[in-house]
């Protein structure tokens, strides 16, 4: 069981994701009655945003601002000041993906596009640290740094597909 905990915390970005594809099945099957792909489709971005953003970059406020050397030591840095900026920066990005649980296509468009540019931007670091300071650590170059890429790309995925299939569309 601890391994498992340790796991969960190590590799929140993956955990988070797991459990906003859970959380969004269950949502669809308590409605199968007046299923669409439109609902289904909602449920999971929903699920998406709330997850991993709302409820990923809460944690990641957490760790940054309360937990700075437990952070810094598993992404294999020194302590740094930064990190309380990074910090503050995850709560706006966590106040804003919970939000979006309940708001329309443009907030959620809106929603994707900051966390996306710096989860990219935090791929880019962390390339440049694999590269330059032959930084492998886990929370460096491991479920995190694959994360970066592919969670932007997934919600990118889910808006496209809310967007094509809605009636309503933002001007």
């Amino acid at each position: 069981m601890q391994a498992a905990i340790i796991f969960f915390i190590e590799n929140f970005t993956l955990s988070f994701f797991l459990l906003s594809l859970i959380f969004g099945t269950a949502s669809i099957l308590c409605c199968k009655n007046q299923l669409s792909k439109v609902i289904i489709i909602d449920k999971l971005f929903a699920y998406f945003l709330l997850f991993n953003i709302g409820f990923s970059y809460l944690y990641n406020f957490m760790m940054h601002v309360f937990f700075g050397n437990i952070a810094a030591a598993f992404i294999g840095w020194s302590p740094s000041p930064f990190q309380l900026e990074v910090g503050f920066a995850s709560l706006g990005f966590g106040v804003i993906g919970i939000i979006s649980f309940w708001s329309s296509i443009g907030f959620r468009a809106a929603t994707m596009i900051a966390p996306a540019l710096f989860l990219w931007g935090a791929a880019g670091g962390h390339i440049y640290q694999m590269i330059t300071a032959d930084n492998f650590s886990a929370g460096n170059a491991g479920i995190i740094f694959y994360s970066d890429l592919l969670i932007p790309i997934f919600g990118f995925i889910l808006l496209y597909l809310q967007y094509a299939n809605s009636s309503a569309k933002p001007r």
